[in-house]
C-alpha cells in the first residue's frame, strides 16, 4: 500500500470512530466521567488498555509516519504517536500519578472541550477521507 492509500484509509478509520466516540461522550457526560474514572482506579485494566493502545499506536506509526504532504497525513502521523505515548503512559506510570494529570488537565471541568475536539478532528478526517478516492 502507498502513502496515500494509508492516510485515506486511517483518515476514515480515525475519523468515524473519532465521532462516534465524541457523540457518545456528548450523549452521556456523566457515565463517560464515572467510566474513565473507574478505569483509573483498575490497575490490571489499566494495563490491559495500555497494550491494546500501544499496538495500536504501533500499527498506525510503523504503517504511516508521514511528516509532509498536507494536513490530513500530518494529523494522522500525530494521532499515531499519541494513541503511542498514551499506551506506554498506561504501562509505565502508576495509576496515581495518571489520576493526577487528568485532575491538573480538570477532564471534568472541560469535559466539553475533550469531547468537542475530537469530533472536529473526526470530523475533518472523515471528510477528508471520504473526499479523497482509493486508487
Amino acid at each position: 500500500m502507498n502513502n496515500n492509500t494509508v492516510t485515506i484509509f486511517l483518515s476514515r478509520l480515525i475519523g468515524l470512530s473519532e465521532i462516534l466516540v465524541a457523540l457518545s461522550m456528548l450523549m452521556h457526560k456523566l457515565a463517560f466521567v464515572e467510566l474513565i474514572m473507574a478505569m483509573l482506579q483498575d490497575r490490571p485494566l489499566l494495563f490491559l488498555i495500555g497494550i491494546i493502545t500501544v499496538i495500536a499506536g504501533l500499527a498506525i506509526v510503523l504503517n504511516h509516519n508521514v511528516w509532509s504532504g498536507g494536513a490530513a497525513p500530518v494529523i494522522v502521523t500525530l494521532f499515531g504517536w499519541a494513541i503511542l505515548l498514551k499506551g506506554l503512559l498506561s504501562l509505565f506510570f502508576a495509576p496515581e500519578m495518571i489520576v493526577s494529570m487528568v485532575d491538573k488537565l480538570r477532564f471534568e471541568e472541560y469535559f466539553y472541550v475533550y469531547a468537542v475536539a475530537p469530533l472536529i478532528l473526526g470530523l475533518y478526517l472523515t471528510y477528508t477521507g471520504f473526499r479523497s478516492s482509493l486508487r
